[in-house]
């Protein structure tokens, strides 16, 4: 049985990304008067953005009263709007080394590619776009796309169904952070990735139990081909 599909996390995975999300994080719990720590913060960069502030709240917010759907909704909207306009207008908007060519790869296996993220969609298709990444992916599933966010499988059981691919049919899951190896171990894919180029350090990967860790994304090309 071959793999059908390969479902890769976007920023940290296959796009560049020199801390900008956890900094736009952190600035958007600032800006309600909130000063959170970095090393707080990046842990929770592959979960869903709603469920990551909720989670940022319980932790620096004493008055349960303030943690609601308003301050989350608020918090979540000034993070949206500083990302969109750092995905709009910096110049260091990237694929991580490797990353083109290894979809190139994939393609001439006939191996689907699918994105996923805990970005909303609106931030997630204008990174596509940046990249003109629209014809060298298959498919792309956001956090705002599904019920459930990572560590949910929902995102990938979403592609799947779009992309006609059987349940009996093998799945590669990858990404950088702890909730990315939760969502492909949730999912049930053959192979759950870990790899170092973004938030977690190998030895931060390897207790959740990756099938593998790779320091650069050309290396599953061999664990397809194993």
């Amino acid at each position: 049985m071959s793999i059908k599909l390969v479902v890769f996390d976007m920023a940290g995975t296959t796009v560049h990304d020199e801390n900008h999300v956890a900094l736009s994080f952190q600035q958007a719990m600032k800006k309600q008067g909130y000063q959170v720590e970095l090393n707080d913060v990046n842990p929770l960069m592959g979960y869903e953005k709603p469920l990551a502030i909720e989670m940022m709240l319980n932790k620096y917010e004493t008055d349960s009263q303030k943690i609601n759907a308003a301050s989350i909704i608020q918090i979540h909207t000034d993070f949206v709007n500083i990302m969109l306009d750092f995905y709009t207008n910096s110049p260091e908007i990237k694929p991580l080394p490797n990353v083109e060519s290894t979809f190139e790869q994939l393609r001439s296996m006939d191996i689907k590619i699918g994105l996923d993220t805990g970005f909303s969609r609106n931030i997630a298709e204008l990174i596509i776009s940046r990249l003109n990444w629209e014809n060298q992916i298959d498919i792309m599933v956001a956090s705002d796309d599904v019920k459930n966010g990572r560590p949910y499988p929902d995102m990938i059981q979403k592609m799947k169904m779009d992309l006609n691919i059987l349940p009996t049919d093998e799945v590669v899951k990858i990404g950088d952070t702890e909730v990315d190896i939760n969502e492909g171990i949730n999912a049930g894919c053959k192979y759950v990735i870990g790899i170092t180029t973004g938030a977690f350090t190998r030895e931060e990967l390897e207790p959740h139990g990756p099938t593998h860790i790779i320091d650069d994304i050309s290396e599953l090309i061999a664990i397809i081909k194993a």
